[in-house]
């Protein structure tokens, strides 16, 4: 399937798992994807899916801010209304954080950098481990429905239109959630991805 991508598509996947990296996140999810669309509009004046989301008024510091707030950085980092939760039962985060920080020196509570491979036994080289690793099921079935997309529209290709496309045919991912809690219309954008490929067609 991937060899039927556009290059700008491929950008899009691999720009899912650098999101997903620097988020700290264990798995590739719809919500990385969208960020990756919105990157790819930001970088290099983008193809149909970041000049469409930008039309709609949704921005990658915007559907970041929101993702955060959901799932927060790294998998013990905590949503707002988990820290909310805390706090409502007398456990100030931010007190915690400073404390771990006085005893343990600043930045304690990081993540540690990554370490480049190094020679196990008999000098095989280890496996290095990347946080962001494999992607969700919801994030495969996304890059399924992008073939789908492509295939009803009768195109040999797959392109950033088709991947927006599967994201908002699937659903029910962060990636959906964000986007209609930022004011957007899954079915007013699927419109507008249409009449933005006639336009070009």
């Amino acid at each position: 399937m991937f060899e039927r991508f556009t290059d700008r598509a491929r950008s899009v996947v691999k720009g899912a798992v650098a999101e997903s990296r620097a988020l700290h996140h264990d798995k590739v999810g719809t919500e990385h994807l969208l960020l990756a669309m919105l990157d790819d509009e930001r970088e290099s004046g983008g193809g149909v899916a970041g000049r469409v989301l930008r039309g709609a008024g949704v921005t990658a510091d915007d559907i970041r801010a929101r993702i955060e707030s959901h799932v927060g950085q790294g998998p013990r980092a905590l949503g707002t209304a988990d820290a909310e939760a805390l706090r409502q039962i007398g456990i100030d985060l931010e007190a915690v954080r400073r404390k771990v920080e006085e005893a343990f020196g600043e930045g304690a509570l990081s993540r540690p950098p990554a370490r480049p491979h190094s020679r196990g036994l008999f000098g095989f080289r280890r496996r290095r481990y990347y946080t962001g690793g494999p992607f969700s099921p919801r994030a495969k079935k996304v890059l399924e429905l992008s073939l789908r997309e492509a295939i009803r529209l009768k195109h040999k290709h797959i392109g950033t239109e088709h991947v927006l496309l599967g994201l908002l045919r699937e659903g029910e991912g962060l990636g959906v959630m964000v986007l209609t809690e930022s004011g957007v219309e899954v079915e007013d954008l699927r419109r507008k991805v249409i009449e933005e490929l006639r336009a070009t067609a």
